[in-house]
């Protein structure tokens, strides 16, 4: 795959200087860009995160990961017995 940076103007391939080519006239083709996040007092230690790559080493320092739905240990397991009543839901059994 080919990689491209951006000089004089237009983007040009990194290793031979060839122009971009654009899939069809009119059509421009550009590179996606991520905002960073907005600051944000992290919860472990009460530091001053700035930066998706503060987020990174943060986490990283106190052995921690990014939310993730699919990683929760209770998924799907249900302990208030009020809420499953109302939703028709079982309460689950290792919080019988």
């Amino acid at each position: 795959m080919a990689r491209y940076v951006f000089r004089d103007g237009t983007f040009v391939d990194r290793q031979t200087g060839a122009p971009m080519e654009k899939p069809f006239a009119g059509q421009i083709t550009m590179p996606n860009v991520i905002s960073d996040i907005p600051e944000y007092r992290s919860p472990v230690d009460g530091a001053l995160i700035g930066s998706r790559s503060q987020r990174r080493d943060d986490l990283k320092k106190h052995n921690c990961v990014e939310y993730e739905p699919s990683l929760s240990p209770t998924k799907g397991k249900f302990r208030n017995p009020d809420f499953c009543q109302k939703r028709g839901l079982q309460v689950s059994e290792e919080f019988r």
